[in-house]
């Protein structure tokens, strides 16, 4: 019981003498540590001045700018969508005047699927490659879309590895067998016919009430044929 209440004690000098070392710094250092604390105050508030009387409006003029660019992409008329018709701006130009917002980062997506449309595969795929996201259904697409721009390219190897990103980036029904399927069937055209087998049948057995799941009979009953 002794030796306990001697322990305790020493437990209490050891943490009496803690608190006076972080006393003796804090006295010791007051001049750096109000510095420090005023820097990091500073920082903050400019953070949030800047996105609130900057950034923010500098968004939703973006968002209004764009509207009429992502009208005419939506009726296929990308060199508009892209360039302006002269009144309104095109992508190009919320790209350019509005680069650190969110939408000037969208229309970068809209600017490589447009050339995209357009048989313009290189600008495309610069476009593409700067657009970035998190979205689950925007990701895939953009890496499908690179894969299309390299299979117009010729470029198979680069196609397919889109293609697999494309559809390994989200899980759903929607985007994800259709990517599986442009891999398999691109796999099939370069005589990789075991792996696009494969990838038939996963798309059957995963997403069966798909466009893609219910017709995937079809092409394992062709590759099956090539492979006997």
């Amino acid at each position: 019981m002794a030796k306990k209440k001697v322990d305790q004690d020493d437990n209490l000098q050891e943490l009496e003498s803690a608190l006076t070392k972080t006393e003796q710094f804090i006295e010791d250092n007051q001049k750096m540590i109000s510095y420090v604390v005023g820097g990091i105050i500073l920082v903050v508030a400019a953070y949030l001045g800047f996105n609130k009387l900057y950034l923010q409006p500098k968004e939703d003029e973006a968002l209004s700018q764009m509207f009429m660019a992502e009208n005419y992409f939506e009726r296929d008329s990308f060199n508009l969508a892209i360039n302006g018709d002269g009144n309104y701006l095109g992508f190009l130009d919320i790209i350019d005047d509005y680069g650190i917002t969110k939408s000037a980062n969208r229309a970068k997506y809209y600017t490589g699927v447009s050339y995209l449309h357009l048989g313009q595969f290189e600008d495309a795929l610069d476009y593409l490659n700067d657009f970035k996201t998190d979205d689950l259904l925007l990701a895939p697409v953009a890496e499908g879309a690179k894969g299309d721009a390299y299979l117009e390219l010729g470029e198979q190897d680069n196609a397919l590895k889109q293609y697999k990103k494309a559809y390994a980036a989200s899980d759903n029904e929607l985007t994800t067998p259709v990517y599986m399927m442009k891999a398999a069937a691109l796999l099939e055209s370069m005589d990789e016919l075991k792996d696009a087998l494969a990838l038939y049948e996963d798309i059957k057995a995963k997403y069966p009430t798909s466009t893609e799941g219910t017709n995937a009979d079809r092409y394992i009953a062709r590759v099956k044929i090539k492979l006997n």
